[in-house]
């Protein structure tokens, strides 16, 4: 396995490696072991220097790394350094945390990353970042609008805003209502949150509506007031007062917005509002500016639902808890409660924190964290899940995890960082729009000049034509196409239990059409169970008893299953004596004087014991994928006991599920033998299996099935199978809400520990590309026939702003289908 390169970041996961240094896999796919055939976990590189309590932290972008050895090269370079106290390179992210005493000195980590090959960009230095709340974006313009604005103000260090989830978060010297001032200078409403949540109470965007009417009734005025032989002056005024009242907003934002050097929707309407008005057509003008505002209020109203999909999320956990302080109850905000206290949860409350039952009993709905429709029993020693809903009896909880450290939390953030994160074909639509609208502006331009400076028609034909061109040049119908679907799919996916890492996997799981799956743990249950007793001499509890009593001593698993299973069916041990391990074969006992065995095949084919039919039950058992324990003594078999795992009971179902929403290609990862593997192979009804892998073995599977041309993903418990995780084109771990590590390491995480929700993520995802492509292909057609419709002259300007607004609102509307998309009808 020499040729392939890997490692996986603290958090577990295999990273994704590429041909640098001492790495050798020269793919773009990520390999799966390191050169001497083991896994690199890391930051593997810590310091031996004692960290003052005074050095300073600086974190950066390191660009160029293409693979795990070259975060270990950084961190040894950087560690020689004097003045280094402690260094940390993430690999997976790209990032380096480095403290000690001058790391911030301009250029001094900088250069000696230089000298490796690689470029480091300063993060977040001495940087404090508030989080707010904007209201009124309703495409990715704004954004872009918001931050070349604040960017040109000194006290503003740093911006980031994100159209999808409604947030900016900002690093500034300067106060917050500094901030908030600046933003309603160009349009919109910002609201500081308190350490990133939201407000308490829900705002609604629902302020103009009175205004948008007040216009749209003075429109109508003029409009029939120059019909009724009224003086044309004034319908004028009605239209001019129509156009100020509606057009104040967009004409304040135009104006910072050139000031700040953008060119969004604001600049463009605004441009042709005025430009209308100063060639005498007011009712086009005010037309214009009516539907532009109201088609921005309809936007602004249909995307808040989208972003109210993950904020509902953040409601379910209650903001108090009662607490056990001796033998009374107090009441205490969530946060104020520390790990350790004991929380009583009576029946029907939400549960307000994560914990362990100490006492009591109860059915538990996880549905807020794991999508499970049916309750789940929880005793004294289970954990439960802040959000979730105690069904039945009261519960005295310890308290794990601090209100910040929940599971739902965790969720909260992870959801909100996926949908800020761009899809490729977002990004593309954003590249194509960036470039689209300066080239439209300045054919815009030149149409109203050129043609009537050359004398092919009047200025007003011209003026007008151009005008009309400014207006279809926004293209907020093509770039809100994609986002307001990405972020309805990933909302609706949490809600449902799956939590889908970004808008790149949600398009990968829709491209899918090949999974392999590891078999223990995710199509099997993990764990064995009795499945076959053959009392040959005895009866069947006098076998049970006689094993009890063997294998109560034995440390094997098996053993423990067998001693389980024997307490759960009321079988009491004989007394027994002179125990003794066979490292290899089994136990042995004295039991009422005489020497007895519980073992393998071998261990009675060594005491010659006759065996006659024996050996055909045992190897026909094997080959169907069982464990064989044989009872008996040194004279004759007194009985056999199988032992194999259990399928899951939803595993069939959801392999029958993706083949019905279009993943043909379903494959068994196994280590155990052939003739097991075949066996569950065909009681899953997959199509192939691999079988007598070790992990990196699981690895070269994952190739093979990329090799004939499959979008593969794997599906395994985040852990073990990281290789194959890292290698595949997705990675899917099942058992989120009780594993940490699979929530950080895998692309998309199935909340609950079974793969039910599998078929739905799929056909979701699906879904998801579907409307983009309707949305995008439907915002390009408008597009394409408005500007055929301008150069005839038969495109009116209100019908161009009808054109862009109208599209925009009609994509979102698309895209919310994915909010109420469920798997039971998906025609939703």
């Amino acid at each position: 396995m020499s040729e392939k390169c890997c490692g996986s970041n603290e958090k577990g996961r295999l990273t994704r490696s590429d041909n640098h240094g001492s790495c050798d896999h020269k793919s773009d796919k990520p390999a799966s072991c390191c050169s001497n055939g083991s896994v690199v976990a890391f930051p593997t590189a810590k310091t031996t220097h004692a960290t003052s309590d005074e050095s300073e932290k600086a974190e950066y972008r390191i660009h160029g790394m293409d693979c795990p050895s070259c975060a270990v090269t950084i961190e040894k370079r950087l560690n020689r350094l004097d003045d280094i106290h402690e260094v940390n390179v993430n690999y997976n992210t790209a990032k380096l945390h480095v403290s000690g005493s001058g790391v911030l000195s301009p250029g001094n980590v900088e250069n000696e990353i230089q000298k490796l090959g690689y470029t480091a960009e300063p993060l977040n230095q001495n940087k404090h970042y508030r989080t707010y709340d904007v209201v009124g974006m309703d495409c990715g313009g704004c954004a872009k609008s918001i931050e070349n604005h604040l960017n040109t103000i000194s006290s503003v260090n740093d911006i980031s805003v994100h159209f999808s989830t409604g947030k900016m978060k900002v690093a500034h010297e300067n106060s917050v209502d500094d901030i908030i001032s600046e933003v309603s200078k160009i349009g919109y409403k910002a609201s500081l949150l308190t350490d990133g949540k939201k407000p308490a109470e829900k705002t609604h965007n629902t302020e103009g509506y009175g205004l948008i009417t007040a216009s749209g009734i003075l429109i109508v005025l003029g409009f029939v007031g120059t019909y009724a032989g009224l003086p044309g002056i004034i319908s004028i005024m009605l239209y001019a007062a129509a156009i100020i009242i509606s057009g104040y907003k967009p004409v304040k934002s135009a104006y910072f917005a050139v000031k700040s050097r953008s060119l969004d929707m604001n600049v463009l309407m605004s441009v042709a509002a005025i430009g209308a008005a100063l060639i005498g057509e007011w009712f086009e003008g005010a037309t214009v500016v009516w539907l532009f505002t109201l088609g921005n209020s309809l936007q602004n109203r249909s995307i808040e639902q989208t972003r109210n999909s993950i904020s509902d999320l953040m409601e379910l956990a209650p903001s108090e808890a009662w607490i056990k302080a001796g033998s009374e109850l107090v009441k205490k905000p969530a946060e104020d409660v520390s790990v350790g206290e004991t929380i009583v949860i009576k029946p029907g409350d939400r549960i307000p924190l994560d914990g362990r039952i100490i006492q009591g009993e109860t059915s538990v709905n996880q549905a807020p964290i794991t999508g499970e429709s049916i309750p789940v029993d929880k005793i004294s020693g289970d954990t439960v899940y802040a959000g979730t809903i105690n069904e039945s009896g009261s519960l005295d909880v310890e308290v794990t995890k601090l209100v910040d450290d929940t599971t739902i939390s965790k969720i909260i953030h992870l959801v909100e960082e996926a949908q800020e994160q761009k899809a490729p074909t977002e990004a593309f639509i954003d590249k194509f729009a960036r470039v689209y609208t300066p080239i439209v502006f300045g054919l815009a331009l030149a149409i109203i000049i050129l043609p009537p400076l050359f004398g092919f028609g009047a200025w007003d034909e011209w003026v007008y034509k151009g005008l009309a061109l400014l207006v279809v040049a926004c293209p907020c119908a093509l770039v809100i196409s994609t986002p307001v679907a990405i972020v309805s799919a990933i909302g609706n996916a949490a809600r449902n239990g799956v939590l889908i890492k970004g808008g790149t996997f949600l398009e990968k799981a829709g491209a899918i059409k090949s999974i392999a799956f590891d078999k223990t743990g995710t199509l099997t249950e993990g764990k064995p169970n009795v499945s076959e007793i053959e009392a040959l001499t005895v009866s069947e509890n006098e076998l049970l008893s006689l094993a009890f009593t063997l294998e109560d001593y034995a440390t094997h698993p098996i053993a423990q299953t067998i001693v389980d299973y024997a307490k759960e069916q009321g079988i009491q041990p004989k007394h027994g004596e002179w125990f003794q391990n066979i490292t290899g074969k089994g136990v042995q006992a004295t039991i009422d004087e005489h020497v007895h065995y519980a073992g393998n095949l071998k261990l009675f084919e060594e005491m010659d014991v006759p065996l006659e039919d024996i050996r055909t039950r045992v190897e026909d058992m094997q080959r169907r994928g069982k464990t064989v324990v044989i009872v008996g003594t040194e004279q004759a078999i007194i009985g056999i006991i199988s032992v194999a795992d259990t399928i899951r009971e939803t595993a069939v179902e959801a392999l029958n599920g993706l083949k019905h929403v279009g993943v043909n290609q379903l494959s068994m990862l196994t280590g155990d033998n052939e003739g097991t593997a075949k066996m569950i192979s065909e009681q899953m009804n997959v199509n192939r299996y691999f079988a007598e892998l070790l992990p990196e073995d699981k690895v070269e599977a994952i190739k093979t099935l990329q090799s004939e041309g499959h979008n593969v993903a794997m599906v395994g418990d985040g852990i073990n199978d990281a290789p194959a995780l890292a290698t595949s084109d997705l990675g899917i771990a099942m058992g989120g809400a009780g594993t940490d590590t699979a929530m950080e390491t895998a692309d998309i995480v199935l909340m609950a520990d079974n793969l039910e929700k599998l078929p739905f993520t799929v056909h979701l995802s699906k879904k998801a590309l579907m409307i983009i492509k309707q949305n995008i292909w439907f915002a390009l057609v408008v597009k394409f026939i408005a500007l055929a419709l301008i150069i005839p002259g038969w495109l009116t300007l209100w019908m161009a702003v009808l054109s862009d607004t109208g599209a925009a609102v009609i994509v979102i509307l698309n895209a919310l289908r994915l909010l109420k998309f469920n798997s039971m009808n998906s025609e939703n």
